[in-house]
C-alpha cells in the first residue's frame, strides 16, 4: 500500500507540474479537445461509410487512408524542422476544420460519397505533421527531463480517456441528430485546439528549426563554395526536398538507439495491427457476447490504457525509460500467450486490460527516448519517419493475422505471434537497460542549472553540455590557472574554495557554484589572472571549444558572458 500510495503522489505531483506549465497545460488542453472531437468523427466516418457502402466501403477506405498517411507522413514532417512548430499545429488545425467541415456540408447536401471520401482523406492527410509537431515542441516546453516524461504522460493519457469519451459522445449525438452534426462537432475541437496552440508562448530562438537536414550546410550553398551559389533547376529542388524527407530514416539507420528503440516499438504495432483481427475473433470464440462483445474488450483496454498512463507518469523520476519501454512491449506479447492457453472468458478480459496497461507505457517511454536522443533539427522528421514505420508495421500485423488464424486456427496464432514478439524483444533488454545509463541525469547537470551564465538553455542543450564536463581534483595550493598562459578550460567549482588574483592583488574568491575562466576563451586573450586552491577542491570543466559551442551557439547565453567580461575586466 505505501507503494501504491507513493506511486499515486508522483503521478498527482507529475500532473501537477505539467498544468502548472502553461505551454505543456495548452497543448494538452488543445490535444483533448481534438482527441475527443476525432474520435466522434471517427465513430460518425465509419457509420456513414457503411451506410453508403457496407463493410467494403469501411475496409476499402480504411486501408487507402492509412496507405496514404504513411506515404505522406515524412514529406509533411519536413515542413516541421522548417517552419514555427506553433504555426504548423494551428494551420494543420485550421485546414483539418475546413476540410471535415466541407464534407459535412456535402454529406448534408446528399453529394456524390466519392467527394466526402476525397475530403475525408485529405483531412487524415493534413493531420500528418500535427503529431511530429507536438513531439518536436515539447522538450521546448519544459525545464528538465523528468517533466517532458510527465508531459508525453499526460497526453497519453488524455487519449486514453479520449478513447471512451469521444466515442460515447459520437454515438449519443448520432442518437439525437446525424452524422454532420457530429462533423461539425469535430470542426469545432478543431478550432478550440488552434486557439489555445495559439496562445503558447515559444522561445523565439528554439521555435524555429534549422531548415538543412543533418548532413547538409545550414547556409544551403554547399561545402566549400564561394559567393552565391548557383540557381538551382526544378529537378534539383525536387531531389533536396526528398533528400530532406528522408532525413529522418537516415537519422534512425545512423544511430543505433534509434534504431534499437524503433525495432522494438514496431513489434508492439505489429500486435495493435494484429488486434484488428483477433479482437473480433476472442469476443466470438472466447466470450459469452459474441461479436458484441468487442465493445466490452474495447472498453477494459481502455480502463488497462488510463492506469498505465498514470503508472507511466508515476515512473517520470524512475530514469528506467528504456527498461519500461521493453517491458512494455513484452506485455504486448505475454498476454497473447495467456489468451492461447486459457481460451476462457476470464483470460480473454485479463489479456485485453494488461494490454491496455503496457500500450501507454510504451507511447510514452518511446516518445520521451527518441525526444531525449534526437538533434532538434531533424526531430521532426525522425518522428515523421518512426510514424510511417509504425503504420506501416501495423498494416503488416493487420494483414499477417487472418492468413495466420487460416492457417492455424486463433490459438495457435495468437501464440506464434506472442512468441516471435517476445523473441524480438527480449534480447534487446540487455540493450534497453545501457541505453537508460545514457539517458540518466549526468553528473555535473544540477551544478550546471545554478551557473546563471546557463540559464538560458533548454534542457536538452543543457544536459549535452553536462555530458561534455570534466572532473579535475586540485590540492591546497595548486594553482588552477595563471596568469598569462594560454586558456584551454572553463571552471565551475563543484567543492573547496579558490582565490582569484591579479599581479599580487586578491580579486575575487570562488565557492561551490561559482565559474572562472571564461575571459581568455571568449576574448582569445591570455589569462588575466592566476586562481589558487585554498584547500583542497574539486572543479569541474569543459574544454575550450564545448564551452564556446555552447556559449555562442545561443544569443541569450552570449549576451550574458558579454555581461559578465564587462563586469570583470575592470578589476582585472
Amino acid at each position: 500500500m505505501s507503494r501504491v500510495g507513493a506511486a499515486l503522489g508522483e503521478t498527482r505531483s507529475s500532473l501537477a507540474t505539467v498544468f502548472r506549465n502553461p505551454g505543456l497545460r495548452r497543448v494538452n488542453l488543445a490535444f483533448a479537445g481534438s482527441a475527443i472531437g476525432d474520435w466522434a468523427y471517427a465513430t460518425a466516418i465509419v457509420v456513414w461509410a457503411y451506410s453508403v457502402g457496407g463493410v467494403a466501403a469501411v475496409g476499402l477506405w480504411g486501408t487507402v487512408r492509412l496507405i496514404l498517411m504513411a506515404v505522406a507522413t515524412p514529406f509533411a514532417s519536413v515542413i516541421v524542422d522548417k517552419f514555427s512548430r506553433k504555426a504548423v499545429m494551428v494551420t494543420a488545425d485550421l485546414v483539418r476544420g475546413g476540410l471535415v467541415l466541407a464534407a459535412a456540408l456535402l454529406i448534408w447536401a446528399e453529394a456524390p460519397v466519392a467527394f466526402v471520401f476525397v475530403l475525408a482523406t485529405l483531412a487524415s492527410i493534413a493531420a500528418a505533421p500535427f503529431r511530429p509537431a507536438v513531439a518536436a515542441l515539447l522538450p521546448k516546453l519544459v525545464s528538465k527531463p523528468e517533466e517532458l516524461t510527465a508531459a508525453n504522460g499526460a497526453s497519453s493519457t488524455i487519449e486514453s480517456l479520449a478513447f471512451f469519451v469521444g466515442p460515447a459522445l459520437g454515438g449519443l449525438l448520432l442518437t439525437v441528430a446525424s452524422v454532420p452534426v457530429v462533423i461539425v462537432f469535430n470542426a469545432l475541437t478543431f478550432l478550440w485546439s488552434a486557439l489555445l496552440v495559439s496562445r503558447i508562448r515559444v522561445p523565439a530562438a528554439t521555435d524555429t528549426a534549422p531548415v538543412a537536414a543533418p548532413d547538409e550546410p545550414a547556409d544551403g550553398t554547399g561545402a566549400g563554395t564561394e559567393g552565391d551559389p548557383e540557381p538551382e533547376t526544378v529537378e534539383e529542388v525536387g531531389e533536396g526536398f526528398l533528400r530532406e524527407s528522408m532525413a529522418g530514416f537516415r537519422t534512425i539507420a545512423a544511430h543505433k538507439d534509434l534504431r534499437l528503440v524503433s525495432l522494438v516499438y514496431c513489434a508492439q504495432t505489429i500486435v495493435a495491427g494484429a488486434s484488428i483481427v483477433f479482437g473480433v475473433d476472442i469476443a466470438v470464440q472466447m466470450t459469452d457476447f459474441g461479436p458484441s462483445g468487442v465493445g466490452y474488450l474495447d472498453s477494459v483496454l481502455g480502463i488497462g490504457a488510463i492506469l498505465g498512463g498514470l503508472f507511466a507518469i508515476s515512473r517520470a523520476s524512475a530514469r528506467k525509460l528504456a527498461t519500461d519501454f521493453g517491458w512494455g512491449v513484452i506485455f504486448w506479447a505475454l498476454p497473447l500467450l495467456l489468451a492461447a492457453v486459457w481460451p476462457q472468458m476470464w483470460a480473454a478480459f485479463l489479456a485485453l486490460f494488461i494490454i491496455g496497461f503496457a500500450n501507454p507505457i510504451v507511447d510514452v517511454n518511446a516518445s520521451t527516448i527518441v525526444q531525449r536522443l534526437t538533434d532538434d533539427a531533424v526531430m521532426g522528421r525522425v518522428f515523421g519517419a518512426l510514424e510511417t514505420a509504425l503504420i506501416g508495421s501495423m498494416a503488416l500485423g493487420s494483414i499477417a493475422m487472418p492468413i495466420m488464424v487460416g492457417l492455424w486456427g486463433l490459438r495457435w496464432s495468437l501464440a506464434v505471434l506472442g512468441l516471435i514478439i517476445a523473441a524480438i524483444v527480449l534480447p534487446a533488454m540487455l540493450r534497453l537497460r545501457r541505453l537508460d545509463g545514457k539517458l540518466g541525469a549526468p553528473e555535473g547537470l544540477e551544478l550546471l542549472r545554478l551557473v546563471p551564465l546557463f540559464a538560458p538553455l533548454e534542457p536538452k542543450s543543457l544536459e549535452l553540455v553536462a555530458q561534455q564536463l570534466g572532473r579535475r581534483v586540485v590540492a591546497a595550493g595548486e594553482a588552477v590557472i595563471t596568469e598569462g598562459e594560454v586558456g584551454d578550460r572553463f571552471y565551475i567549482v563543484e567543492s573547496g574554495h579558490t582565490t582569484a588574483t591579479h599581479a599580487g592583488t586578491v580579486l575575487s574568491t570562488q565557492g561551490p557554484g561559482d565559474p572562472f575562466g571564461e575571459i581568455a576563451l571568449l576574448r582569445d586573450v591570455p589569462r588575466t589572472a592566476t586562481v589558487v586552491a585554498d584547500e583542497e577542491s574539486v572543479l569541474l570543466y569543459l574544454e575550450r571549444d564545448h564551452f564556446l559551442a555552447a556559449v555562442t551557439g545561443d544569443s541569450e547565453v552570449a549576451g550574458r558572458a558579454d555581461d559578465l567580461i564587462a563586469r570583470r575586466i575592470p578589476t582585472y
